[in-house]
């Protein structure tokens, strides 16, 4: 545990120090966060459910920077790793491969939760964001859509043979789903069609999870069993698929 600790460290002052990284997960949703914000303010309306349009979009943004980490960052930092020998010379260290990887999930965690902080923080302190009615039940679901999502980084990174491959493919993933799962821009805007597909995504039930909590209607089951389904299928093919050199 101390030698999954150090290395988390290590990883978050490094992950730190990449500048696009750190833009697109922790600068990007507060630019959205205020563009929207100032546009449309936070009044309650009809159109939003009763809900405010920022009260409405935070749950969004952050389903928007767990699946930014985990299809743009993680498998491209793997990637990477991979590439320049790091993972091969980790691997032959007294350190467990499982130490190495959970340093990487502890890593991605914690980015997730910062920048989770830093939107909920402005959200409150700029547009009186409405508190989340069970604070630890949303905080247990952004959780579980981490490791999901995260799996399926994992994935990425031992099928795609370099990180710019990864890349491409994470971006060609998320993007649509960005866009249409409603992390980017309220589904209410949506034509009914593109509502309905988006349900075959999985970043909208990362969305639909964390808003049902928010405002008080409980767990959503049919997006818990998803993410738990994505979680077991993406885990045992990252099993078979990862390769550390």
């Amino acid at each position: 545990m101390q030698a999954v600790g150090k290395m988390t460290w290590i990883e978050l002052k490094l992950k730190m120090r990449e500048p696009i990284g750190v833009f697109f997960t922790l600068v990007f949703p507060l630019l959205l966060l205020f563009l929207f914000g100032t546009i449309y303010g936070n009044e309650p309306t009809p159109f939003l459910g009763g809900h405010g349009s920022v009260d409405n979009s935070v749950p969004g943004y952050i389903a928007m920077i767990i699946g930014t980490i985990a299809l743009t960052g993680l498998p491209v930092v793997l990637g990477e790793y991979r590439e320049q020998g790091i993972l091969r010379r980790l691997q032959v260290t007294p350190l467990s491969s499982t130490a190495v990887l959970g340093a990487q999930i502890s890593t991605y965690i914690v980015l997730a939760l910062f920048g989770t902080a830093l939107v909920v923080l402005s959200g409150m302190m700029v547009y009186g964001l409405a508190v989340p009615s069970a604070p630890i039940a949303v905080l247990l679901a952004i959780i579980l859509c981490c490791i999901s999502f995260f799996s399926v980084g994992f994935l990425l990174a031992g099928v795609m043979p370099t990180a710019n491959a990864a890349q491409a493919v994470g971006m060609a993933l998320f993007f649509p789903m960005l866009f249409l799962s409603g992390a980017a821009m309220p589904q209410e805007v949506l034509p009914d069609a593109l509502v309905n597909f988006s349900q075959l995504l999985p970043l909208t039930h990362v969305v639909n999870l964390l808003k049902g909590l928010w405002f008080g209607e409980g767990w959503d089951v049919t997006a818990v069993v998803v993410l738990i389904l994505m979680f077991i299928i993406a885990t045992i093919l990252s099993a078979k698929t990862f390769r550390w050199e």
